[in-house]
């Protein structure tokens, strides 16, 4: 039996209610609460931090520049809030949260949280 619908909270389309990807405009996390990069806790666009981990959820987008909401994507330039590590045989794609790679360790050149 399947799970009722939902709307996808980017593109307005009807989705499966266990959706991780959106089929219509491809975007991650389609629905529910928008999770905190760092720690996944349900976090709100007019929180400055994070309740549970206290991440600071207003940063400089590293694709833009603007200042933006640290959620999946950024409200400016609609990128994924993501950088990826530029050790040649790792790549890992994570949010900006550490100056460190999450997978091998090595810097990653992110720009400062605001």
């Amino acid at each position: 039996m399947g799970t009722y619908k939902k709307t996808c909270k980017y593109c307005d389309e009807l989705i499966e209610g266990d959706s991780n990807t959106c089929p219509k405009c491809e975007k991650i996390n389609p629905i529910g609460p928008g999770r905190c990069p760092k720690c996944r806790a349900p976090v709100e666009e007019s929180w400055k931090k994070c309740n549970v981990c206290g991440l600071v959820l207003e940063i400089e987008c590293p694709k833009c520049g603007k200042k933006t909401f640290f959620g999946d994507y950024c409200k400016a330039c609609n990128e994924r809030l993501t950088v990826v590590c530029e050790n040649k045989k790792c790549g890992f794609e994570q949010p900006p949260i550490s100056d460190k790679c999450a997978k091998c360790g090595k810097p990653i050149k992110i720009k400062k949280q605001v």
